[in-house]
């Protein structure tokens, strides 16, 4: 595997900002392009926000934050230096194509090119790479990358196997916890479980059957808090009692009751109609009430921290 030194981070908008913190806790070099007019200045404040966070959960010894170069709107007269990129750009089909085709042609072959791609395959936008296109790969994070483990790690049928493991021992490498979705699916995995329970909850809320602040709170004092220590199907595992047969004797338990739920689900299910969007709009509103928002995250990023001190330390437990 090619030494990772210099990462190319291609989109500074929420995600490619955070990843870039993320590569220069760990001490990488990181040279950042994005054609926005106030991009670098924006970039910036971001890395100056974020960098405490990242004190606080822990520096690479060589780790510095002015250690990135923002080379302007496009990479492309220093293509030739990097050892891995990640790319951001928005999820537009023919803006993702063309910008893979410049970095496919003008990267060394043997550098992995990654999308941060929150839904797209990387075989619809792969058309103009005609260099290595078996180099390609979706290596998408979750929001924020600097904090969230979770990297969805999504080849194309004809990645190399030599992408694929690079990826994932380079994710792994910065702390991340690097997944192989081995099938490409729309939306990949974690977007798509979260767009399932969060159709149900906005068809709860915006059908009054309860508010916006129940069921969060619903959520992150059973299920929330549970899944994050042992995920659902190990949650299941252990609700059916545990060893070989526990999963599969809670499933045959509780399936014709959940067969029945999600009949009622579908029948139910948010339309995206304006009057469901107001009344859903309006609960969320009145639970934010006048909570600022980056009060909020800085609440959030705090707990998120310790939390995953403490999985850490259950997992090697």
């Amino acid at each position: 595997m090619t030494t990772i030194r210099t990462v190319g981070v291609i989109g500074t908008g929420v995600i490619g900002a955070s990843w870039t913190g993320l590569f220069l806790a760990h001490g990488l070099r990181v040279l950042v392009s994005d054609p926005a007019r106030d991009a670098e200045s924006k970039l910036h404040a971001h890395l100056e926000s974020i960098w405490p966070t990242l004190q606080n959960v822990g520096l690479a010894p060589n780790a510095f934050l002015s250690n990135y170069q923002f080379v302007g709107a496009s990479m492309q007269q220093h293509y030739s230096k990097l050892d891995f990129v990640q790319e951001n750009a928005p999820e537009r089909l023919d803006l993702k194509t063309k910008l893979l085709g410049e970095i496919d042609a003008e990267t060394r072959p043997e550098v992995t090119i990654a999308s941060s791609s929150s839904g797209l395959p990387s075989s619809q936008f792969i058309a103009q790479c005609t260099r290595a296109p078996e180099r390609v790969l979706i290596g998408h994070p979750f929001n924020p990358p600097h904090l969230m483990p979770l990297v969805e790690v999504v080849p194309h049928p004809k990645t190399a196997e030599a992408s694929i493991s690079t990826a994932l021992s380079f994710y792994k490498s910065l702390g991340r916890k690097p997944i192989h979705i081995r099938q490409e699916v729309p939306g990949f995995a974690a977007n798509r479980l979260q767009a399932v329970l969060c159709n149900e909850a906005y068809s709860l809320v915006s059908r009054g059957v309860m508010s916006a602040k129940d069921l969060d709170e619903c959520v992150t004092s059973s299920l929330g808090p549970r899944w994050a220590v042992t995920g659902p199907l190990m949650s299941n595992a252990m609700g059916g009692g545990g060893g070989s047969d526990g999963f599969k004797h809670l499933l045959e338990h509780l399936g014709p009751a959940t067969e029945k739920w999600i009949e009622d689900m579908k029948a139910h299910a948010f339309s995206w109609t304006p009057e469901q969007l107001t009344a859903l709009g309006d609960s969320v509103a009145e639970e934010l009430g006048t909570q600022s928002v980056h009060e909020l995250e800085r609440k959030r990023d705090a707990t998120l921290v310790e939390l995953f001190r403490l999985k850490s330390k259950m997992d090697t437990e």
